[in-house]
């Protein structure tokens, strides 16, 4: 893995687990302050599965697809053109695969807190590690249709 591509992977991990812990220090499980009235608000809660509480209580199972997809998209990563778009998309897939992981890993849950509500629908509750993991996933996307997925 390259050094940039580690770079990134790190800054993603540190901000989702820093951010997790802040979260924890200043709500409980449950707790929800609003930041801009029917939109924004952090709302802490333990998610037991993954997006829309897909594999509810199934931690082991959701512990072999994150490894599985670390080892998939390590695998990838070196196929790719390393343009500073794609180092950045995959340090930050990777960063935020990992920072899911440590949760369950470590709680058996993964903490989640940014909660959206768009045009009427409340969107499933999520943290940095999944807006990373969004972004590079994006990232990787654009580098598909631009070309430059392969050397």
């Amino acid at each position: 893995m390259n050094r940039k591509i580690f770079l990134a992977a790190i800054f993603s991990l540190l901000v989702d687990q820093v951010s997790k812990v802040i979260i924890g220090v200043f709500l409980k499980v449950g707790d929800q302050i609003t930041i801009i009235k029917n939109f924004f608000s952090l709302h802490f809660i333990e998610n037991y599965g993954a997006a829309w509480s897909l594999f509810s209580n199934k931690g082991e199972f959701l512990i072999l697809i994150s490894l599985l997809a670390l080892f998939v998209i390590i695998r990838f990563m070196y196929s790719f053109k390393h343009t500073k778009r794609n180092n950045l998309a995959f340090g930050f897939v990777i960063g935020g695969i990992f920072g899911n992981l440590i949760d369950r890993i470590f709680l058996g849950y993964v903490r989640d807190f940014l909660s959206f509500r768009i045009f009427g629908y409340d969107y499933p509750i999520f943290n940095f590690a999944d807006v990373s993991i969004v972004i590079g996933v994006f990232l990787l996307i654009l580098a598909i249709i631009k070309g430059e997925d392969r050397c």
